[in-house]
């Protein structure tokens, strides 16, 4: 080990602190560290760094922003069952050809859920007990089926991962374990985003412990070189695929692959594309995927701006289009930006006023580290940076992008944070989105729900009225009938069917139709039923 080069390197770049511990370091602990920091490229990490923060400091120009052209702004709501079965049918041509692969973004641990495993692992306490892997897997395992069924096509869709250093190994224990949940196994892909160092709010590299170096990673826009790196687009080339759904994997709601979004992709010849929902209120939290200087580009301005509270003559916002990390990309697009991203030389990379490149983000973390005496410290608020790229950066370089709007209730509750919180996005609002989903589903298909007295019970939970409550606190006569009109009104519906079962609610009429079922209905398989009435 030539310790002497290193510190020599270390000084130039003002990180000479990571050796502080040395000393004290036993042999193998130095042999860790000493790798460790050969394998950063300090130049282009510090480099990284102060051109993200000086980034950061600057007011972005907004003056031209403009929403998604109509032409290009297709929505579920806005299209016929005639044009939605199209899609359908030119998406499942593609699949049953193997030609559609799903990507699931799922770097991040479960720290916010109270869980110190991957997210994906996490049950939010649905009857089944099953974890969003799972529920995504049988998805895919369905979707698969009913293509084969409606084309004569036996196509696989082929399913990548892209995991962290810190979710890898237990994505591939779990679905070892679970035999991947009645997914061929070579159908299966899973690799590792790249990592970079951590940052104090001045500038140094950051010590997670005395032989350690703090690191995060690279944002799910470390996607694009990890698909380089890992030859993950050359695989899929091998296979043949020239489609992709991307998503996130905290949303419960996702639809693998969805028919509709690709068939409408395909049907406007896009390389580019993203799923969204219309966004709620103009100060809701989320980005809007827009038009900035020509660009389509994700903005996540401000949403108190005047460009927030912006309306069209209907009095919808004319932002609309919120963004729901699910993306759609053809294998061509995605080696189009790969090759951009292999060939900007550093300085281009680091010029400000380049357009087409992909700059780092930044986020101000709670992390971990080695204080001077060499004692972990865990903040209780944000001391560090962690530097990112995000998956919709590579919105600019498209050529034909489209937006296909879909309705939140039916393809949006994003996990989040735990119950204990006291925050949105929580297993129980994940949970009660399912539940809804499922019972909607059911009803459409001509089943019918019923409490204990074979009553039938309301579409929609609510709150007592005014004159129940009065009611029920001057103890009258019919108060205990109130009451259990009140209860059948407020507690949440139990409804859940396995994705083995149904992708989006199809084949779900010879099994409901006519007949009523007291929650909690676990539809499990086509012949096994809990909660049925009659």
């Amino acid at each position: 080990m030539d310790v002497a080069q290193l510190e020599l390197k270390l000084k130039e770049h003002g990180q000479e602190h990571l050796l502080h511990f040395w000393p004290s370091l036993c042999e193998e602990e130095r042999n860790r560290l000493f790798n460790e920091l050969n394998d950063i490229n300090m130049a282009e990490v510090i480099e990284f760094f102060r051109h993200t923060i000086a980034s950061a400091n600057e007011e972005e120009e907004k003056s031209d922003l403009q929403p998604i052209p109509p032409e290009l702004h297709g929505a579920i709501t806005r299209t016929s069952p005639e044009l939605l079965r199209h899609y359908e049918h030119l998406a499942m041509e593609q699949i049953g050809q193997g030609r559609v692969a799903a990507l699931l973004l799922a770097g991040g641990q479960g720290t916010r859920l109270g869980v110190d495993y991957p997210k994906g692992m996490f049950n939010v306490g649905c009857p089944s007990g099953k974890t969003l892997y799972q529920l995504q897997a049988e998805r895919l395992v369905r979707l698969q089926q009913l293509t084969e069924q409606k084309t004569g096509l036996k196509g696989a869709i082929p399913w990548y991962i892209m995991t962290s250093e810190h979710t890898k190994e237990p994505t591939q224990d779990f679905f070892r374990h679970h035999n991947f949940f009645g997914l061929k196994d070579e159908n299966l892909v899973v690799f590792e985003q790249g990592m970079l160092p951590c940052f104090s709010l001045d500038g140094k590299i950051i010590l997670e412990t005395k032989s350690h170096v703090a690191k995060s990673p690279d944002g799910n826009g470390g996607l694009y070189r990890a698909l380089r790196d890992r030859g993950i687009l050359d695989d899929m080339e091998r296979r043949q695929i020239q489609y992709i759904h991307v998503y996130c994997v905290d949303n419960i709601l996702v639809k693998m692959a969805d028919p509709h979004f690709i068939g409408f992709c395909l049907s406007k010849d896009a390389d580019c594309a993203a799923k969204v929902v219309e966004k709620a209120f103009p100060t809701e939290a989320v980005g809007v995927v827009c038009k900035v200087h020509g660009h389509y580009k994700l903005n996540t301005a401000k949403s108190h701006c005047p460009t927030a509270q912006k309306r069209n003559a209907d009095g919808r916002l004319t932002f609309s289009a919120g963004n729901i990390c699910n993306h759609f990309f053809t294998t061509q697009f995605l080696r189009k930006v790969i090759r951009i991203i292999g060939i900007i030389p550093l300085a281009v990379y680091l010029s400000s006023d380049q357009e087409g490149m992909l700059h780092h983000h930044i986020a101000k973390k709670k992390i971990s580290h080695v204080d001077s005496t060499g004692k972990i410290c865990k903040p209780d608020k944000p001391n560090g940076i962690k530097m990112e790229k995000f998956v919709f950066d590579v919105f600019q370089f498209a050529k034909n992008f489209v937006v296909w709007e879909v309705l939140r209730e039916d393809e949006f509750s994003p996990l989040k944070n735990s119950d204990q919180s006291g925050e949105k996005d929580t297993p129980t609002t994940a949970r009660l989105a399912l539940y809804s989903l499922h019972q909607r589903q059911v009803l459409a298909a001509g089943g019918i729900f019923v409490d204990d007295e074979g009553i039938r019970l309301p579409l929609i939970p609510s709150v007592p009225t005014v004159a129940d409550s009065e009611a029920i606190s001057k103890n009258e006569t019919n108060n205990n009938e109130i009451q259990k009109t009140c209860s059948r009104r407020e507690e949440p519906l139990v409804c859940e069917i396995s994705p083995l079962v149904s992708y989006a609610g199809e084949g779900l009429e010879e099994l409901v139709k006519g007949k009523k079922f007291r929650p909690p209905l676990l539809l499990s398989s086509p012949s096994e039923f809990n909660g049925i009435e009659n």
